[in-house]
């Protein structure tokens, strides 16, 4: 098995409302935010080559829709998708599976381009199988007003059109050396991917945590459609990361893409930092 971080850009997002009730004196320490209380955030996703496939999970958040819709969230950075899949040797068409943890816009918009030549859209891995849960799929396709504005339908509908969209009806197996489970806090059954690496577990943590800054338990986003639902997800979950030191991939934290978690006097508590390709060379 190989595992590659895919950096697909930056973006901006109110720190309010990335920390819920959370006062701005407590989350600016991991996440200062800038003049117009916006704090960065990345879009990162992960790639898996293993037994004769390579899965991507997520997508970024595309460059498909309009400069007035970009604005919005200031992009930034270097990185896009297709360049970081093709900076590893691979291309688009290439790519065997692709994970979306979930259909908000920041997580699937890669998942499909708009072709000038035909002047419609159409999925960008045109090789792949897509898969999503299938009350998700459900969810994001009848939105509540919301969410709404995070499922887009341009992002969304053309994977099912392409005819290339497999649902996943339970938590469990979905490949070799890779299981699911579902949390319901953020939305409605937001697929958490777990890599079987060796004698570890890497957890994509997707939105159930963001970032360091979301490890205590109270720090839960105001985007979140159920919080006390994630308050319990995350107790549950960070207590067995602890007890059984998984290795937890960042999707949104602009600087911390792995971490540790430990049980401490005050609650769970990130342990170790690292890098993905530090944690492969053995050098955590």
């Amino acid at each position: 098995m190989k595992l590659y971080t895919i950096e697909t850009g930056y973006f901006k997002l109110d720190g309010g409302a990335m920390f819920g009730v959370v006062p701005k004196s407590l989350w600016q320490r991991t996440n200062p935010a800038d003049e117009n209380n916006l704090c960065t955030w990345a879009m990162r996703s992960l790639l898996v080559e293993h037994d004769n496939k390579l899965i991507l999970i997520d997508t970024g958040i595309g460059n498909k829709q309009s400069d007035k819709f970009f604005k919005n969230y200031h992009l930034h950075g270097d990185d896009s998708l297709q360049k970081s899949i093709n900076s590893l040797g691979y291309s688009h068409n290439e790519i065997t599976d692709v994970i979306l943890t979930h259909l908000h816009f920041d997580h699937c918009g890669g998942s499909v381009v708009f072709n000038k030549e035909i002047n419609d859209y159409e999925v960008a891995f045109t090789n792949a199988n897509y898969w999503t849960s299938e009350k998700h799929w459900d969810w994001a396709t009848n939105p509540n007003s919301r969410e709404k504005a995070s499922f887009l339908k341009e992002n969304i509908l053309p994977i099912k059109k392409s005819g290339r969209l497999n649902l996943i009806q339970g938590e469990g197996k979905l490949f070799k050396n890779i299981s699911v489970f579902f949390a319901n806090g953020h939305t409605e059954s937001q697929t958490i991917p777990i890599i079987e690496y060796k004698e570890k577990k890497i957890v994509f943590m997707a939105d159930l945590l963001p970032s360091v800054g979301h490890i205590p338990l109270a720090y839960v986003m105001g985007y979140d459609t159920r919080p006390l639902i994630t308050l319990d997800e995350k107790r549950k979950f960070l207590n067995e990361a602890a007890d059984k030191n998984y290795i937890l991939f960042l999707q949104h934290d602009p600087n911390v893409e792995c971490c540790t978690v430990k049980h401490t006097d005050k609650g769970v508590r990130v342990n170790q930092k690292f890098t993905l390709s530090d944690f492969l060379r053995n050098k955590i």
